[in-house]
């Protein structure tokens, strides 16, 4: 296993991670705590997942899988879609409870996808609030934000700490092929996040699984391509053995991509990056999950 550092954290992270969102896909439980358990067993240490993934089945999944010492091998990231203390507070605990452990590495504000939200987590009584209460009571260590929609709303969260003297630990956004061509984080946020020392986690780098659907460019393209950005750790969907092997496979040939190799590559895309159309989450709802649930924002 190849690692990282986790921006200014002191924490060193595998350069790949577990997506929580896949685990609860799997009708076994037990399938996706093998499949945890084998990252962690060969060197995978970043755990991704979230308050309301699989209605908590995925944090359910992972608490078990955590058991019996594997939790000392995690380093484990969760996140929440309370925007008020009162709420951010009352998720975290429950997430804490499904995880079956006393603190998590990494807390993050989920889903911040509408240009409101951080005044809403910076506001008195907000999220924020609770969150660094939390972590003086060692529930968590580090803090960051994650988002899908729109590099301009990531600009304006950071802009907004800036203003309340905040520095994130992290930050997570969707860095892939398609994004380089379009409304591209890759470009107008990254860069940002770089020259902060933070924690650059990067999602969705087949787009769940839109990217592939376009028979442009290969999984393990899209792997390596993520992968050779200036981030920490790519974060990936894992819902079988096989697909966990393929990211082993990766990781054990990466090389960065050559600026010929990255140029070539995103010629093959570019047409089929047009208009987001292999990136729905930034052009459409679907993967909006608090536009199905408003009342988790609370």
């Amino acid at each position: 296993m190849k690692y990282r550092a986790l921006g200014r954290t002191g924490e060193r992270v595998s350069i790949v991670g577990v997506g929580g969102f896949h685990l609860s896909k799997p009708e076994d439980p037990q399938l996706a705590i093998r499949i945890v358990r084998t990252a962690l067993d060969n060197g995978i240490n970043f755990l991704d997942n979230s308050w309301d993934y699989g209605e908590g089945e995925s944090e359910r999944r992972m608490g078990e899988a955590l058991r019996d010492g594997y939790r000392e091998k995690a380093f484990l990231m969760t996140k929440i879609d309370g925007r008020s203390a009162k709420g951010a507070t009352t998720q975290l605990e429950q997430s804490l409870q499904r995880l079956q452990t006393d603190h998590v590495d990494l807390l993050q504000f989920h889903e911040v996808i509408r240009m409101e939200e951080p005044e809403r987590i910076f506001a008195p009584g907000g999220a924020l609030e609770a969150m660094l209460w939390a972590r003086d009571q060692g529930k968590l260590r580090h803090i960051g934000f994650t988002g899908h929609k729109s590099p301009e709303i990531h600009k304006h969260m950071l802009d907004v700490a800036d203003q309340h003297g905040f520095r994130f630990d992290t930050i997570q956004m969707p860095l892939n092929v398609m994004d380089a061509h379009y409304h591209s984080f890759e470009q107008m946020v990254l860069p940002i996040a770089v020259s902060k020392q933070m924690g650059v986690l990067g999602m969705k780098p087949m787009g769940d699984p839109f990217i592939l659907d376009s028979e442009t460019v290969s999984a393990r393209e899209c792997l390596r391509y993520a992968m050779s950005l200036p981030v920490s750790v790519t974060i990936t969907g894992i819902d079988s053995m096989a697909v966990l092997q393929q990211a082993f496979d990766v990781v054990e040939s990466f090389t960065p991509m050559t600026p010929q190799e990255r140029a070539a590559l995103l010629a093959r895309t570019a047409k089929a990056a047009e208009n987001g159309v292999s990136e729905r989450y930034k052009v459409s709802r679907h993967f909006d999950s608090t536009e199905l649930h408003p009342e988790w924002l609370a």
